[in-house]
């Protein structure tokens, strides 16, 4: 009988693959495929949906993408990873959430194309849009924005600190290709520059007057990098190297372990 931590586990490994075919089609179809990264988040998706056995492969990610996001909501509430409950703890727990509120948004815009609700086109960002909409209908809306804005470049900051010193390596198991911290370090720094973009993106429309238009999504923020030559490149290139160090961290990413008395995860290295 598959116990609760061994079920857990398995659903974190589906989120890492998940996580690995994401970021690697969007490296790939930035360098690639000029038409399909302009359609920003979707045109991720569209690619992936025209792959063969691509429906089933959509599936497999709306399942995995909310796997990946309720591990790092986990993190927020149970503190699984251990990182403390001071304030730079709380600041690495809330990251996580952050990232928890992004995947799931990602399951989404997935859901959509496997149901085929999304194959008829239409901008990736539209539902970041207008989600942005409702949140500046309200009062102090603009400030939500702007400090989510914020919060993603010291989100950047974290990512290309980890790049460089290969801090992540903590949480991997040693059994894992000696390439492993490479290809992490390289994927973490392209996840910096697009967190900028994002970031960017949140504080103009937050902050600026800029509107719900100038959100960017992750396909969004890739792409709105395509006239910045070699910047591009390296990030394209930087996002495929991380689409599979997520791949290994399916395999060998050490899991919190659920405590079988009380259903909470703790993180065991």
């Amino acid at each position: 009988m598959v116990d609760k931590s061994e079920k857990f586990n398995w659903l974190v490994r589906v989120g890492y693959f998940s996580r690995a075919i994401l970021y690697f089609v969007l490296g790939l179809i930035a360098l690639t495929s000029s038409s399909k990264i302009a359609e920003g988040t979707n045109g991720i998706f569209r690619a992936i949906e025209e792959y063969p056995a691509g429906t089933i492969i959509l599936w497999i990610m709306v399942i995995g993408l909310i796997a990946y996001a309720l591990f790092r909501f986990c993190s927020l509430f149970f503190d699984i990873e251990n990182n403390g409950s001071d304030a730079k703890g709380w600041g690495k727990r809330i990251g996580h959430a952050g990232s928890g509120v992004a995947h799931l948004a990602l399951a989404y815009s997935a859901y959509k194309f496997a149901s085929s609700e999304g194959s008829g086109g239409g901008s990736g960002s539209g539902g970041a849009q207008e989600a942005a909409s409702g949140v500046l209908s309200f009062e102090l809306g603009g400030f939500v924005l702007g400090a989510l804005g914020i919060a993603l470049f010291i989100a950047a900051v974290h990512q290309a600190k980890k790049g460089l010193t290969g801090s992540f390596m903590n949480r991997i198991s040693a059994q894992a290709p000696d390439a492993t911290r490479w290809l992490g370090g390289a994927g973490f720094l392209a996840r910096a520059v697009v967190y900028l973009v994002i970031g960017w993106s949140l504080i103009q429309a937050g902050f600026m007057s800029g509107g719900a238009e100038q959100i960017k999504t992750l396909g969004d923020a890739v792409a709105s990098l395509a006239g910045e030559g070699f910047v591009f490149t390296l990030t394209a290139i930087g996002l495929m190297l991380f689409g599979l160090f997520s791949l290994i961290l399916a395999r060998y990413r050490i899991i919190p372990e659920l405590d079988s008395s009380a259903g909470v995860p703790k993180f065991r290295a």
